[in-house]
């Protein structure tokens, strides 16, 4: 093995290994090993993606599990694959159009659909690239695409059979209507905007009581003109005698009915509310409870169509509202108009304030396929981490309504529905077949028009557990595969997906497979910046992990995202973190090029259980511990504890004391105990670069060759050690535990009394055990040399006045400061620094207690300011404690 470079360069490292990792094919599962398999289905990323810091997170956790398992024998699939994401393809094509002066309805359907796959062809599946420098390692010969052939014939396949099952339906219902793309989206796909705007209150007479008038606000006035019914609450007395009789609606002249329904509020405003079915999703159901017409008063351009009064006709939406506003005022029917903050759903894509439009759309029978999941989930069969979102996913499916799976664009999976010269609709696999079918149904052959609209992402993706394993082919490959890797062990993902990828892919795995998909469902956190606030690209907060890779390296960013992955918290992400896990990889690797010169390597056939020194037997057994403690923690999902259980033995229990303790040893004229260190030290980072691998992938494989035997060529091909094989030393642990602690304790009272770091100080001892008179004899000299002591004596009586104690186990100790430090100008110095603390805690405790901060104040924001004051406090308490100790002397 080459002498290790001074200096770890993660840019030289990274791609070298990445390239000899995936030359191995060893990233690829086996289906015919004996070995029991492990499979993650990778979240397809959208085709059009870029690795953002919730990929990175995603993605890290999935890779720290898949290599965790991979060293444990098992047989890992990592489904890799991508989305073909049907609206953001379709417009980043549009937009390259565009460019050229082209629109998509110039070129036509079939023209437009062959430039997107030129498009993928050539630009799509960066992302990989991406996810390739973060270390991922999926098993990219088995990778997938939404669109491929055999996928798009289990999306056909499965529409069809839900279909004839009477689980898919076309209904005319509201939907979510982007009137720039011209299509139908999901709710994910909409982003509620904060909007200054207005609430107009409105009189509508009552028919035949002149005079009297029924108020009701809204915040879209051109909607009135659609409005079918004023639902009161059938408890508010105002309205009883209302109830049933109509009102003149104003502009229009329709007479429309006064319903009873609880969803009027008596409390908010008038208590009264105008129904509009066919724009507003709560009033299309109180629509479908009372019978009322529903009048769509919008085209797809959410202009005002032909059920409108000729003046409006043909009005942008928002001309309408101010015409609408100036003629309710010149009839005297605008009671007031109010200053109105709101929320405004709006295209997250278009940036145009998305509309509730009532169209004939398709269907999914959700509430039917979402029982079946909510038994899974209430039995077990699948389950959540943190258990706290199986609460969310209830709610979500006891309360499911019918599923939109149709869009009006042009890229992704048509539907496979013909239409007959009367609107008959024949469902089936092939043209051929629906000509076959509607020749059955007409006596004669017709001819038949296809269904424009594509399938919502979400449907074909629903699919992806089992699409990707070859079914439904019948071939004995496929047929292998489903049975070995369906279902999966476990699926990582953001709790924003849970309704609409998780429950579909349950839906459609328990109906189609009649099995859950997945066995758990580790649901993590968003990616915050520093101040818990969410990134974007207003907020100018967006935090680039590529470029963190590039500054810090992949391993860095890689064990920040698992230190910070706490169950069920946001992460919150300061570039300042990465830098300090960049250093956590320097020492690493300085510590194994220390070993490395002072000829520590791997050493065949040693054996722990012969170590006859102290610090030997101390570290294997911390080293034992921490395999028990990584262990258990993958397993519970808890990457966080086992990336604390890392950092602390890795930069404490190895290089801070174990390599301390160490170096007289090795510099000493007992060879045969400079061996053992030699040896047990090569040992250690063997299995402690094994048990970091699947974090920290990079610099450990780059360290592996000096610490491995000559036939393990790779890492991540090595086995995790079985920590039951270790010998255990309770005795150690004792001796050198109390080691560390006696000389922690003197190296805090250095620092907390402002003591020369020169400066070496007499340790005087009282009411010593035997034991410990012994510890100080036989620990002696680590103690002086790490705790900076001149001399270690006991003292019968009482120590001098100048010494600050301090207690291990049953002995005090005390250090003698007077002759080192200036006792008076040291208690100044100290209440000057609990004095500057005393004014920054008042202040902030200003603001905690301030009732007009906690209601304005972002909850980042105040979260923030209660971990400042938890900060202040310990320090205080700790200055406080020295100038104590002070005031002795």
């Amino acid at each position: 093995m080459a002498e290790l470079d001074k200096t770890y360069r993660p840019q030289e490292a990274e791609a070298r290994q990445y390239q000899r990792w995936e030359d191995s094919g060893r990233f690829a599962c086996d289906p015919e090993s004996s070995a029991q398999p492990y499979t993650i289905m990778m979240p397809p990323p959208n085709v059009t993606g870029s690795l953002h810091m919730g990929h990175a997170l995603t993605f890290t956790i999935q890779d720290v599990l898949v290599r965790w398992h991979r060293m444990q024998g098992r047989d890992v699939l990592w489904q890799p694959g991508s989305d073909h994401a049907g609206i953001a393809t379709q417009m980043v094509v549009e937009r390259q159009l565009a460019e050229q002066g082209v629109n998509r309805r110039d070129l036509g359907r079939e023209k437009f659909v062959d430039k997107v796959w030129e498009w993928k062809a050539h630009s799509g599946g960066a992302i990989n690239r991406q996810l390739r420098r973060l270390g991922a390692s999926p098993d990219w010969k088995r990778e997938r695409f939404t669109m491929d052939e055999g996928l798009s014939h289990a999306v056909r396949l499965v529409f069809v059979r839900l279909h004839r099952e009477g689980l898919i339906y076309r209904d005319k219902r509201l939907v979510n209507w982007d009137p720039k793309l011209l299509t139908a989206i999901s709710d994910l796909e909409v982003q509620q905007t904060e909007v200054q705007g207005h609430l107009w209150h409105f009189r509508y007479p009552i028919e035949g009581q002149e005079g009297r008038h029924i108020v009701v606000a809204t915040t879209r006035p051109e909607t009135m003109l659609g409005d079918t019914a004023v639902a009161v609450h059938p408890e508010d007395e105002r309205y009883a005698d209302l109830i049933g009789k109509q009102v003149v609606l104003p502009i229009v002249g329709r007479r429309i009915p006064i319903v009873a329904d609880d969803y009027a509020d008596p409390e908010t405003g008038s208590g009264a509310v105008k129904i509009t079915p066919a724009h507003d999703f709560n009033d299309f159901e109180v629509g479908r409870r009372h019978g009322l017409e529903m009048i769509n008063i919008l085209d797809a351009q959410a202009r005002l169509n032909d059920e409108v009064p000729e003046a409006y006709r043909g009005l942008d939406r928002y001309e309408a509202r101010k015409k609408v506003v100036a003629e309710i005022e010149a009839a005297g029917l605008l009671e007031r108009i109010d200053d109105h903050l709101h929320m405004v759903p709006h295209g997250d894509r278009s940036g145009v304030a998305v509309e509730p439009w009532l169209t004939d759309q398709w269907y999914v029978d959700a509430k039917t396929l979402a029982q079946p999941c909510i038994e899974a989930v209430e039995q077990g069969r699948t389950v959540f981490v943190p258990r706290q979102w199986e609460n969310v996913f209830f709610e979500w499916m006891r309360n499911i309504q019918p599923w939109c799976i149709s869009r009006q664009l042009w890229w992704g999976h048509q539907v496979p529905a013909w239409y007959g010269p009367d609107g008959e609709i024949f469902v089936e696999m092939t043209e051929e077949e629906a000509q076959a079918a509607a020749e059955r149904h007409y006596g004669k052959a017709v001819e038949l028009r296809r269904d424009e609209d594509v399938l919502d992402t979400w449907f074909s993706s629903g699919l992806w557990p089992f699409s990707t394993l070859g079914w439904p082919s019948e071939e004995a490959a496929a047929q292998r595969d489903l049975a070995r890797y369906y279902p999966g062990d476990v699926l990582v993902t953001g709790f924003d997906i849970i309704f609409f990828w998780v429950a579909r892919m349950m839906m459609m795995g328990l109906h189609f497979m009649g099995e859950v998909p997945f066995r758990a469902v580790y649901i993590h956190a968003l990616v915050r910046d520093q101040y818990g606030q969410k990134m974007s690209k207003s907020k100018g907060n967006i935090i680039d992990p590529l470029e963190l890779i590039d500054e810090y390296g992949a391993d860095a960013l890689r064990f920040t995202l698992s230190s910070l992955a706490v169950p069920g918290r946001d992460v919150k992400l300061a570039p300042e973190r990465v830098a300090g896990y960049r250093n956590f990889a320097t020492k690493l690797w300085n510590a194994a090029r220390f070993c490395q010169l002072n000829g520590v390597g791997y050493v065949t056939g040693y054996d722990p259980s012969v170590n006859r020194l102290t610090v030997n037997r101390w570290i294997v057994t911390k080293l034992a511990g921490l395999e028990r403690e990584v262990a258990a923690s993958v397993a519970a999902y808890r990457l966080n504890d086992a990336a604390s259980q890392l950092y602390q033995f890795t930069w404490n229990a190895f290089c801070d004391w174990y390599i301390e303790l160490a170096k007289p040893v090795l510099n000493g004229a007992d060879e045969a105990a400079a061996a053992e260190v030699r040896a047990t030290a090569g040992f250690v980072m063997n299995r402690l670069l094994r048990v970091l691998h699947p974090f920290m992938p990079f610099v450990t494989e780059e360290l592996w060759p000096a610490f491995a035997p000559s036939d393990q060529r790779l890492l991540m091909t090595a086995r995790l050690g079985t920590p039951d094989e270790l010998p255990a030393s309770p005795e150690a642990m004792r001796e050198i535990d109390w080691l560390i602690e006696a000389i922690t304790q003197v190296r805090s009272l250095r620092a907390e009394m402002s003591v020369p770091p020169a400066a070496e100080l007499d340790l005087l001892v009282r009411d010593a055990a035997p034991e410990t008179e012994r510890r100080l004899t036989e620990l002696g000299e680590p103690l002086r040399r790490l705790a900076r002591l001149k001399e270690v004596r006991p003292v019968p009586d009482a120590f001098p006045k100048d010494a600050v104690q301090f207690v291990v186990e049953e002995a005090t100790y005390g250090l003698p400061l007077g002759s080192v430090i200036d006792v008076g100008a040291e208690r100044k110095r100290l209440e000057k620094e609990i004095g500057k603390l005393d004014k920054e805690l008042a202040k902030v405790d200003g603001k905690l207690g301030n009732e007009q901060f906690l209601s304005k104040a972002p909850e980042a924001v105040i979260a923030e300011n209660r971990e400042r004051r938890d900060e202040l406090v310990a320090t205080r308490d700790r200055l406080r404690l020295a100038m104590a100790r002070l005031e002795g002397m």
